[in-house]
């Protein structure tokens, strides 16, 4: 049995991840342990273990944080009455919202501006929905796929527009679209496409390996959303099979027999050792032949938030 792995690209960390955990580690070597961060900084077990042991302290809401302390927000966005309750305790806060995220909230306010009622594909409960929702809490209404579409409640069914979170799969998304045209034949689209350029591009990249896997291995956290598409993008691509898992040791060695090849890729919020280690795994049964299937190049960055710069700025010419 000719035993080998298909590798995506790309995979793991994308841009607005990247700047949340420098943003983190910068505030922790500018001000000190410890840092305040605002639900996890982003959804990953592994990254979220590692701040934590340099000081990085994770809260549930802003109360949570002592008056006066530093309190970075995550990757995933906050509602304006996050901010405001964030003043109210003097707390010092860096804003480490995905730029991706930070253009949805402005899409949204901009509908409401024109008095629009705005529905917001994306999972109810989810940080990023809260966060957008709480931009326009009287005008936004999350469809949660399209089991929900039959329950939306609208005021002029020709004043609607919808928009989504960044981290859905890109075909469920244009399918929502498309059955809520269908009750709101004049649903006005955003001014781009929401779904972030990270999440299609690894949504790309596996299904170009899925049909020749009997395998897929996500690796990514319970609670990542893009990860979590990964698996069921890799199962209607034609995966025989596909499970997430957070570290190599997750793998149940059961899922490798009669497997051929497997693919491998990862969540957006994902480091690239984790990976490594799961590839060290599946090479150490048989699997050391790795072959790497490249959908695109990526090169976007984003610079740490205004605010963080400016201390570090300040920093250097005290010094």
């Amino acid at each position: 049995m000719a035993k080998k792995v298909l590798l995506a690209a790309p995979r793991g960390y994308c841009a607005g991840v990247d700047r949340a955990v420098v943003t983190v580690e910068k505030s922790l070597e500018l001000y000190g342990a410890p840092v305040y961060v605002r639900k996890q900084i982003v959804h990953n077990k592994h990254v979220v273990a590692t701040l934590e042991a340099r000081g990085a302290i994770f809260v549930d809401e802003t109360d949570e944080v002592p008056e006066g302390a530093i309190v970075v927000f995550s990757a995933h966005g906050v509602s304006p009455a996050v901010h405001a309750d964030a003043a109210a305790r003097n707390l010092k806060t860096i804003d480490a919202t995905c730029p991706l995220v930070t253009k949805v909230h402005h899409e949204v306010k901009r509908f409401a501006a024109e008095d629009l009622d705005i529905l917001l594909i994306g999972h109810a409960g989810h940080e990023e929905v809260e966060g957008t929702a709480g931009e326009a809490p009287s005008n936004v209404i999350v469809v949660d796929g399209l089991d929900h579409i039959a329950d939306v409640q609208v005021r002029d069914p020709n004043r609607v527009a919808w928009l989504s979170q960044t981290t859905l799969s890109v075909d469920e998304t244009l399918e929502t679209v498309a059955a809520l045209r269908k009750r709101f034949p004049n649903l006005m689209d955003p001014p781009s496409d929401d779904i972030c350029y990270a999440t299609q591009n690894r949504q790309v990249a596996i299904k170009q390996i899925a049909p020749q896997a009997d395998l897929v291995l996500v690796v990514g956290s319970v609670n990542s959303s893009n990860s979590v598409r990964l698996v069921e993008v890799s199962l209607e691509y034609g995966a025989k099979a596909a499970y997430l898992v957070d570290f190599a040791a997750e793998v149940q060695e059961e899922w490798l027999t009669g497997v051929e090849t497997i693919g491998v890729t990862s969540g957006a919020s994902v480091p690239e050792i984790l990976v490594t280690d799961l590839l060290k795994w599946l090479a150490a049964r048989g699997y050391s032949d790795v072959e790497t299937v490249t959908a695109m190049e990526e090169h976007l960055l984003f610079a740490i938030p205004p605010e963080l710069r400016k201390d570090i700025r300040e920093a250097k010419e005290a010094n």
